[in-house]
């Protein structure tokens, strides 16, 4: 039995049929700094309250990429575009949604990680690649944080004295590349700019747009410590999003300058309550064309505070591939 028939495709969710929405299944491969796993269930509201369903989602900073697999293994669009600009975060999803999923599951599952060996790898310099993404998913779990940008920590004490083995959750990891195998035919991604991407898309009316940016507007430095790629014009990105045909749901911090912004270019804005991974309560912004759809009421917990399970013995059994 080959690695692609180890695991449950997870089930689907069809449109007419709304998914707990207090349910919000881990579906990235990455600890992500800035996830928007919290997001999901408004997510989902946004795209229900759409008067159809959208041909193609277009996500321009895919990042950890829990939009687009929540879009893509729900049914909430008929095909997802993601789209990342970082080259090793980029190197894990090509490798994934190209065909070398089975072999970056094999990888995980079979390294043995340790201080000495996680050194080892993190020494090497593949190009880009699957090698690439092997060593962006050891880095990405030892990390604090699971920061990628150069100079980020590597977890030392971890939790419970675990150290570097803190996160590190092959089997878990492993099932969930298997499972976007399984549905890849309903994702697409591109290693490039986001701004090429919307203008390649702002024309397709049955297109909508997820945009999560680099948190940089108004001097913030969050996006800069988090993020390789974290310049960004956002008078561009915004005066962009005005010429989209189809809908569009940008997230942002919370600030004056972002709120100016958005009331400039004639967009609605909504602060959303939710927990950091520090248990700080915080608002971060929803901005769109029309947020009637957002209820008020209930904080969102970021991604971190969703925990990820211990590995468990995995049950060999075969699926049957949705189409």
């Amino acid at each position: 039995m080959s690695v692609s028939q180890t695991f449950l495709l997870p089930d689907i969710v069809e449109r007419d049929r709304p998914v707990n929405v207090a349910s919000v299944p881990q579906r990235s491969p990455f600890r992500y700094p800035g996830g928007k796993t919290w997001l999901v269930p408004l997510f989902r509201r946004w795209m229900f309250s759409l008067p159809r369903e959208p041909k193609v989602l277009v996500e321009p900073f895919a990042g950890g990429g829990i939009i687009s697999l929540t879009a893509a293994f729900e049914h909430l669009a008929d095909f997802t575009v993601m789209v990342e600009l970082d080259e090793k975060v980029a190197a894990v999803w090509k490798t994934i949604l190209s065909g070398d999923a089975e072999w970056l599951v094999k990888k995980i599952i079979a390294f043995d990680l340790t201080p000495e060996s996680a050194k080892k790898e993190l020494a090497k310099k593949p190009k880009f690649g699957r090698e690439l993404a092997f060593q962006t998913i050891i880095r990405n779990r030892i990390a604090h944080g699971g920061i990628l940008a150069d100079g980020a920590g590597i977890l030392k004490n971890g939790e419970n004295g675990k150290g570097i083995l803190s996160r590190w959750y092959p089997q878990t990891i492993a099932k969930r590349i298997t499972e976007i195998d399984l549905i890849r035919n309903r994702l697409g991604f591109v290693f490039g700019d986001a701004f090429e991407i919307l203008l390649d898309h702002y024309n397709d009316p049955n297109a909508v747009y997820f945009i999560d940016p680099p948190y940089t507007a108004g001097g913030k430095s969050a996006g800069s410590r988090l993020y390789e790629h974290s310049e960004i014009d956002h008078e561009r990105l915004f005066s962009f999003c005005e010429r989209l045909r189809g809908d569009f749901l940008m997230t942002y911090d919370n600030a004056e300058e972002v709120r100016a912004l958005a009331e400039r270019h004639g967009f609605e804005t909504k602060p959303v309550a939710m927990k950091n991974t520090h248990h700080a309560e915080m608002n971060e912004l929803l901005i769109g064309r029309n947020l009637d759809w957002v209820e008020d009421g209930g904080i969102f917990r970021e991604e971190k505070l969703t925990k990820e399970l211990p590995d468990r013995p995995v049950r060999k059994i075969s699926y049957k591939k949705h189409r």
